[in-house]
């Protein structure tokens, strides 16, 4: 199964592709670590996102695509794959359905996380985390014993710049622009699966699972 996860920052892409890997027992295939391991290990992608990244510039599309097709043909993308983190735009989304149909594959699931923009801001900027360890809390859901200390190792709590209101702010505005563009596009492909990111973390994950495969996760 192939798939794709798609939601505004903050709406727990993340989180709910582990917790997809482990249900289908498939890889997740964040962008962001990907890009960083292709650097590291040198691959041939890798080297030419490092030149980009050396001079402070965006590393290209199709340099990006490049690196996602490096991560796609390794042994344990065989039974399927959970991309998060991309594509971001429609240009990407087409580079990628070109690329999946040179390796014979194709998606078959693309599900859109949806949440109210005022929620997110809620759930982000609550968000601390600590200077010494770096352990994480939040101020309403998973709040510090003492206020601004932390509970492991007494170290200062602080929120992180680009945790700010102002800053979510302006990222939220990007995806808006770039990003939810993709709704329109797989819905246009018949591809999409739109499920409300304002329950639990189990309650979520539940909703995926039954919007794929048409029973409870």
């Amino acid at each position: 199964m192939n798939l794709i996860l798609l939601g505004p920052p903050g709406a727990g892409k993340g989180t709910q592709a582990k917790i997809l890997t482990r249900h289908f027992g498939i890889p997740q295939i964040s962008t962001g670590e990907i890009l960083r391991g292709a650097v590291k290990d040198e691959t041939p992608m890798g080297r030419k996102a490092k030149g980009y990244m050396d001079a402070g510039g965006l590393v290209p599309d199709d340099v990006v695509v490049g690196i996602v097709e490096e991560r796609l043909i390794k042994p344990d993308c065989t039974s399927g794959f959970i991309l998060d983190g991309f594509p971001r735009t429609v240009i990407q989304a087409d580079a990628l359905k070109n690329t999946l149909y040179s390796m014979g594959k194709r998606l078959d699931h693309v599900v859109s996380i949806m949440i109210n923009k005022e929620e997110l801001l809620w759930r982000i900027t609550g968000r601390l985390t600590c200077r010494v360890c770096g352990s994480g809390y939040h101020i309403r859901f998973d709040p510090p014993k003492r206020d601004g200390r932390c509970d492991h190792c007494s170290g200062d709590l602080y929120l992180r710049d680009d945790d700010s209101e102002q800053t979510m702010r302006r990222r939220l505005d990007v995806y808006e622009e770039q990003t939810a563009p993709l709704i329109v596009y797989y819905e246009r492909e018949a591809l999409l699966r739109t499920v409300n990111g304002s329950g639990s973390i189990e309650e979520i994950q539940h909703m995926i699972v039954a919007s794929i495969t048409g029973r409870k996760g």
